[in-house]
């Protein structure tokens, strides 16, 4: 595991974990029914749902590299073209002035927030896909110890996650009441976008 990977590794994290989606829907409205403490369950509540999904990737994962490297790579090629596809959708996004952000839907209300926010996470079959399809991108399958960087990997990724949510459950009401909400989302999905397609064509390009 090198330094540099790593590093690759936390900017995409950090690009793909501040793009106002579905998550921050949930948690941002959270806090605008109640208070920050009604967002900050929600967010550790998805982080525990993180890490579960990093578990089950972890198995899955290990488990392709045992039987095959091929198969492995395969898995990863596929992953690069979905998170490809994730660049060019925040792209899109920007050029028609459009963002996943919408706060008129308030959701439903919850007398146990941290478990609503555990369940919303493992069952939401995008982000089991998400982890499927990113970690592998850093991995070398022929690497004695991939299982433990799956796993490290993982554990970075859902800190990192928790600690922008977290961020969004104690600023976000703020945030995207004022009156420059949709430039700041705009700029985030911009600029996450180039960074996954950027991410993606070096994945493609090294692999060749």
């Amino acid at each position: 595991m090198e330094f540099s990977s790593i590093y690759v590794f936390v900017l995409a994290c950090l690009a793909i974990n501040l793009i106002p989606g579905p998550d921050v829907i949930y948690i941002v409205t959270n806090t605008m029914r109640g208070k920050v403490i009604s967002g900050v369950k929600a967010a550790s509540g998805l982080g525990a749902g993180y890490v579960c999904h990093t578990i089950a990737a972890c198995l899955g994962l290990s488990a392709v590299i045992l039987s095959s490297a091929l198969l492995f790579n395969i898995v990863k090629i596929l992953g690069a073209l979905y998170l490809g596809y994730l660049g060019v959708k925040c792209l899109i996004s920007v050029y028609k002035g459009t963002s996943q952000l919408d706060l008129t839907h308030k959701g439903m209300q919850a007398n146990n927030i941290f478990m609503q926010g555990v369940i919303v996470s493992v069952l939401n079959p995008k982000v089991a896909l998400f982890f499927l399809s990113f970690l592998p991108q850093f991995i070398d399958p022929h690497s004695e110890h991939a299982a433990l960087y799956l796993l490290i990997y993982g554990l970075i990724f859902s800190s990192l996650a928790t600690i922008c949510n977290l961020v969004y459950a104690i600023a976000g009401s703020w945030m995207f009441s004022s009156d420059k909400a949709k430039q700041y989302t705009q700029v985030l999905e911009g600029l996450s976008g180039l960074l996954l397609i950027g991410l993606a064509s070096k994945i493609v390009l090294d692999d060749k």
